[in-house]
């Protein structure tokens, strides 16, 4: 799959069959994360892979938005770190970026994948604070959940051409 084709074919996946994702699949999600543009590259990302049942389940609970998390068999926690960058808007970009990554990663390895905000809602972090036992310089910014699609969803025309301006509004 081409860059351009993952960027305009990846959809929000919120249901999962009941399949394992292979651990070679994740790693090479978590290296496309690492790869991802950091602010004076400072790489300030760290992952939570959760593949624990139980867990999956509590973050389903927990959020309002993670109810696809009760049938995803796999959870990727991004999270920045505050020793590494310490402005929290940074962190909030560079693991965007990383985020990303993970989406059109999952894609190209035939998973579907969702992104569930964390950040900047301070309920979210400190649920999720809580729940992973993160240590204080740690920020949790986003989930995505991965897993085998169990559903398909078209492409809608997302171009605003009235949305783009060139060299001022």
């Amino acid at each position: 799959m081409n860059t351009l084709e993952a960027i305009l074919t990846r959809r929000s996946i919120r249901r999962y069959k009941n399949q394992p994702v292979e651990k070679e699949k994740i790693d090479k999600i978590l290296k496309a994360a690492m790869y991802a543009p950091s602010s004076h590259n400072s790489q300030p990302w760290h992952f939570v892979v959760i593949d624990d049942r139980e867990t999956l389940n509590k973050i389903a609970e927990v959020h309002p938005y993670a109810k696809m998390c009760r049938e995803a068999p796999v959870g990727i926690l991004v999270c920045g770190d505050r020793e590494i960058e310490n402005l929290d808007g940074y962190i909030a970009l560079n693991c965007a970026a990383a985020a990303e990554n993970i989406l059109l990663a999952a894609h190209d390895l035939e998973l579907g994948s969702v992104w569930i905000a964390v950040y900047p809602r301070e309920e979210r972090i400190k649920i999720f604070r809580e729940l992973f036992n993160l240590p204080d310089n740690i920020l949790p910014v986003a989930m995505v959940a991965v897993g085998y699609p169990d559903e398909k969803k078209n492409q809608p025309e997302r171009f605003k051409p009235e949305r783009i301006h060139y060299n001022g509004w």
